[in-house]
């Protein structure tokens, strides 16, 4: 797992560089096809990686987006009306039987489709109109790290293209130096702060809230620990309630038009005793975590991840577990 995070930069920027005339490809096709919907179809950190697409489509595109659970087709057989919509399916492998059901469903229903994947030569990859090959090399580590950074980076690839948006554009071709500073950022404090601790709460907003559950699934599978997730809008209502002396708290903050509200839940919670830890500037009682600011609102959530990863990796090591061993689970999760 350490190998492999440190790996990202490196596996961003050979996916950058070999699948870019694809990233074109997808975007000019969309840009044609002029999609009134986009759907996503993924399971675990793959689906934490479209939850990041979600959010980047709706805020650059304005085109709504809805994840479609695989099971409508593979268990329900139940078709949808897709004409006029976009369908994106994200699959490290590109064989689970259940999402590779539901792509081919999607296609069948008047969907364009769209392939995200590590293995181009894939049951996934055959049902799709545009297949992006992620490039990153095998991944041995039962937990995804380099496969769930490029999954996001080739996502918003296609969105750039598709929009033309030379800002993104540029500030994709600049994450390979931002991963890198990124793993170089130093969370030991939240290591200790963990100590005695099986729950915690893992909050974020926007594509910054993808982050998080994605953190909260690595904090699961790799150290056994009960993290939940959720959106800093949605804790305060009822969540909140549990939170009093050093419950630990995790705040993923990026630099975007939802920084100051996440922030100000994190006074509040650590008002009510909780321990908090968050990466932002703006708090006083929260403790604060570095961060690799990117200069883009939208790839600003992705330099988080790189830096929980090569935190967790080091969490689990200090509890006695080994992460690339995690029990229970295995590297391809073949849902019917």
């Amino acid at each position: 797992m350490r190998q492999e995070i440190e790996e990202i930069p490196s596996a961003v920027a050979r996916l950058l560089d070999g699948s870019r005339d694809r990233l074109a490809e997808a975007g000019d096709l969309l840009r044609r096809r002029d999609p009134n919907t986009v759907v996503t179809i993924a399971r675990g950190s793959s689906d934490h990686a479209a939850t990041f697409l979600k959010y980047a489509i709706e805020l650059s595109a304005g085109v709504p987006v809805a994840s479609i659970g695989p099971s409508v087709a593979s268990i329900y057989g139940q078709h949808l009306r897709l004409k006029h919509c976009a369908a994106i399916s994200i699959s490290q492998s590109g064989k689970s039987p259940d999402i590779v059901a539901m792509a081919e469903a999607a296609r069948r229903d008047g969907a364009t489709t769209f392939a995200i994947t590590n293995t181009p030569a894939s049951p996934l990859a055959a049902t799709s109109d545009v297949t992006i090959d992620l490039l990153a090399g095998e991944e041995k580590s039962v937990a995804a790290t380099k496969t769930f950074v490029s999954s996001v980076v080739a996502g918003l690839g296609i969105v750039a293209h598709w929009q033309q948006d030379k800002a993104l554009l540029a500030a994709l071709d600049a994450l390979p130096q931002l991963f890198t500073e990124a793993i170089a950022c130093d969370w030991s404090p939240l290591l200790g702060a963990l100590d005695g601790h099986q729950s915690l709460y893992v909050l974020g907003r926007g594509p910054a809230f993808a982050i998080s559950n994605e953190a909260a699934l690595k904090f699961k599978e790799t150290c056994g620990i009960h993290a939940e997730s959720y959106s800093a809008a949605e804790v305060i209502h009822g969540p909140a309630r549990i939170v009093e002396h050093h419950f630990p708290v995790l705040v993923l903050a990026a630099r975007d038009a939802a920084e100051a509200s996440v922030a100000e839940v994190a006074e509040r919670l650590a008002g009510q005793g909780a321990r908090a830890f968050i990466t932002s500037v703006n708090a006083q009682s929260a403790e604060r975590l570095p961060f690799a600011a990117s200069g883009h609102p939208i790839t600003d959530a992705l330099a988080l991840i790189v830096s929980f990863y090569g935190f967790v990796e080091a969490l689990s090591r200090r509890r006695g577990f080994d992460p690339d061993r995690p029990p229970h689970l295995k590297k391809v999760t073949e849902t019917i």
